[in-house]
């Protein structure tokens, strides 16, 4: 009961639970992860391909459509362009050393934030497929 009373759990964000792994009075380690935390803030990550990254920019509008709300537009900005590809940050790299080169355009992670106070934001959640179109010419 010592322990218990002394431990108090907090959350780096405002957000919903999205699983919890434990359970009152469950003994658990430093590090042991508790629960995934689905933050408030709601974004977009686009993988794009290199070939059309040439006139993207953060800030620039975009259109995004969601399958789930029936193909509803809603509407957002590019918030941050990853400064490499997806293939550098997985766990097995691709390896072309070997003379067995086949071009492959390789994805960028654009990260779009959604704009707030649109109807239908509430209801979109981590893993949802939506369709991006970022608007690169005014």
């Amino acid at each position: 009961q010592i322990d218990l009373d002394n431990t108090r759990i907090t959350a780096p964000r405002d957000g919903r639970l999205g699983e919890v792994t434990v359970r009152q009075g469950q003994q658990a380690a430093v590090g042991t992860q508790f629960m995934a935390l689905v933050p408030d803030v709601v974004w977009v990550t686009a993988n794009m391909k290199e070939t059309q990254m040439r006139d993207v920019r953060v800030g620039q509008p975009v259109e995004i459509t969601v399958d789930a709300l029936g193909g509803r537009v809603l509407t957002g900005k590019v918030e941050r362009i990853s400064p490499a590809t997806g293939s550098e940050f997985s766990v097995i790299r691709p390896d072309n050393a070997t003379g067995n080169f086949t071009k492959v355009a390789q994805r960028i992670p654009v990260r779009i934030a959604v704009d707030p106070g649109q109807e239908g934001v509430e209801r979109l959640s981590p893993g949802m497929s939506v369709t991006a179109r970022i608007k690169v010419k005014a």
